[in-house]
Order: structure tokens, then sequence, then C-alpha cells
């Protein structure tokens, strides 16, 4: 089995692409090790001293370190991933996409602008950014303020402001003038 490994935005943050289907759809975000029961990859990758967030989309897997060095990181977690594939136990026992925290928020007569966010967010961002390593997805929208959770590689990203505002506000704003700024809602 060869795992690539593809640096993301986020130093603090590495994409691992196995090879193979991980979720196949949706995603999952971990961010301690007892929210890992519903995955033993996650669990296992949480073993590993200096892992501090798993994130798992369609076909890759986000790791996000915290006080340690990839050079020594890096190799604990291929063995991991591999180690885990190898068994052929499951990714994620419940493979669905896992909810943010809060339920979505918006006016009901904003429901039209809303589905125009969402479908904007899900064709043109979230692509993109799968590509870094990450996700974000719509939590809510109010008085002209589009609300966004970002996961993965996102959370916590040095240029994930630049991004919301040259990218993503820009975007959303070009075709939708309700719209006058976006901002993170990270859980």
């Amino acid at each position: 089995m060869f795992i690539q490994t593809e640096a993301t935005p986020n130093p603090a943050t590495l994409k691992f692409l196995p090879g193979q289907p991980v979720l196949g759809e949706g995603t999952m975000e971990f961010l301690k090790p007892e929210e890992t029961s519903a995955s033993p990859l996650a669990a296992r990758l949480f073993t590993i001293q200096g892992v501090s967030g798993v994130f798992f989309g369609p076909d890759f897997i986000s790791v996000t370190k915290k006080d340690a060095e990839w050079q020594h990181l890096k190799p604990a977690i291929l063995g991991a991933i591999m180690e885990h594939y190898i068994s052929g136990a499951e990714v994620a026992a419940q493979q669905q996409p896992d909810l943010v925290a809060d339920e979505e928020f918006y006016e009901p007569e904003d429901e039209e602008i809303v589905a125009t966010i969402k479908e904007l967010l899900e064709t043109r961002v979230r692509p993109a950014v799968a590509q870094d390593g990450g996700d974000i997805t719509f939590q809510g929208f109010r008085d002209g303020i589009v609300y966004l959770h970002m996961r993965g590689a996102c959370s916590g990203c040095p240029s994930s402001t630049a991004t919301l505002r040259h990218g993503i506000e820009n975007l959303l704003r070009h075709f939708i003038p309700e719209v006058e700024e976006v901002r993170p809602l990270n859980v």
C-alpha cells in the first residue's frame, strides 16, 4: 500500500491519501480522543503523541498536530493508517457526515438566498477546500452575514481569513447581492 502525503496551507495539518476510499461520501472530524468511539482509525491516530485532530474526507485523511514535529509524527501516522487498512476494519462505524454542533440558523424569508449560498458552497467552494484537506459548511445567515463552519485543515489555518475574505466572500457577493460579509464559526 502506498500512501501519498500532501502539505496543506495550514502548517499544522498534513493530508494523507491512502489511494482508496476513506469515507466515500461526507466528512467526519475528531478533535479529542474521547470523540473517536465511532472510528477505529481515528482512535488509532490519537494514540500517537502530538496528534490533536483527525479529519476524514471522501478519499483523504487530514491530521493536525500540536507541539510536535512532522519528521517525528509522519512515520507513525503512515504506519497507523497502513496497519488500519491492512486489518480490514472499517474507517468509521457510522459512515455518515458528522453534524455540526449547532443547527443552521436563518430567517424563513431568506430560504431562497440560503439555498443559493449552499449551492455555491457545494459546487464551487467545498471541492477546492477538500483539495487542501479541509471542509467548509454553511452554518447560518443573518443580517447579510454568512456564517461558515471550518473543519480539517481549514480550522486554525493562517490563510483561512484570506480564503474567507478574498475567495468565498467575493464569490458569494458576486452572485448574491444580499451577502455583505462571511465569518467563520468554529466549534
